[in-house]
């Protein structure tokens, strides 16, 4: 009768309830989110985790100069062009960008945050940006951003709110950290 014995604790123990883990929270306390002449653009202190980045120039403070998705107008006007049924397949690709999609442009780095739990991420830093062009959609609202990289990667970014402003912001840290060809 000992393997019955066995059979019979292993099942107890996986019903018996055991206590959570100890876990332990430190607080940090967030720097004052500072506000740029432009009323639309804020600039909030983050702290970067990500070991062997440079700073820029504040000890190791990252500051995030952009971070959303895409824009909502994109999503609304491809929805009400959704009800014709050719324009179907383009109002899916709206929805998921809308849902699925965030950008992160930072003082050091460009983040592309994608997938149902935001599993799939890329980032590059500035330092490996060569161009940035421009498309502007729907009477300017918002705009896509293509961005080339040092090995010819072709980085797109659809929908994006603020775009010209996005763009330049990106064109001026890859021109200070020397990568920008010029045209």
């Amino acid at each position: 009768m000992p393997p019955a014995s066995a059979a019979t604790a292993g099942v107890s123990s996986i019903l018996r309830p055991t206590p959570p883990p100890a876990l332990s929270f430190r607080a940090t306390l967030a720097s004052p989110i500072r506000r740029s002449a432009g009323p639309a653009s804020r600039l909030v202190t983050a702290r970067a985790a990500a070991s062997g980045s440079r700073g820029a120039g504040d000890g190791g403070a990252e500051t995030v100069f952009f971070d959303g998705g895409a824009h909502y107008g994109d999503l609304a006007a491809n929805l009400l062009l959704g009800l014709t049924l050719l324009w179907l397949p383009l109002t899916l690709a709206a929805v998921s960008r809308a849902f699925i999609l965030r950008y992160r442009f930072t003082s050091r780095r460009v983040t592309v945050v994608s997938g149902l739990s935001g599993a799939d991420r890329t980032d590059f830093p500035y330092s490996s940006v060569t161009s940035v062009v421009v498309v502007p959609r729907f009477i300017g609202e918002w705009g896509d951003i293509i961005i080339t990289l040092k090995d010819g990667t072709k980085v797109d970014l659809r929908s994006v709110p603020r775009f010209r402003e996005v763009a330049d912001y990106c064109r001026t840290m890859a021109a200070a950290e020397g990568s920008l060809a010029t045209q």
